[in-house]
């Protein structure tokens, strides 16, 4: 996966692995938490997969689709990021 410039890899693929776990958990496709959060299905992909950063705008769109706090859904995201793997150098 490439890194983005500037941006520890593991804190946005810890959030991209927090949105899956999240959304799975509901049992829901990246169709439908798109549908819920008015974002495109193939940008919950590449969030999911920590390709993009979201914004603070889109972070609260997914909060509120997953009914949680913007501040729950960040820590959930933290959380993955202490236990991802670190990426080789």
């Amino acid at each position: 996966m490439p890194a983005i410039s500037g941006v520890p890899g593991t804190l946005v693929q810890g959030f991209g692995l927090g949105v899956r776990q999240l959304r799975e958990a509901q049992g829901w496709s990246q169709e439908r938490l798109a549908e819920h959060s008015n974002l495109n299905r193939s940008y919950i992909g590449e969030i999911e997969r920590g390709v993009v950063i979201a914004s603070l705008v889109t972070v609260e769109k997914l909060a509120a689709a997953l009914q949680l706090t913007p501040s729950a859904l960040l820590t959930h995201g933290e959380a993955q990021r202490a236990t991802a793997p670190v990426p080789p150098a």
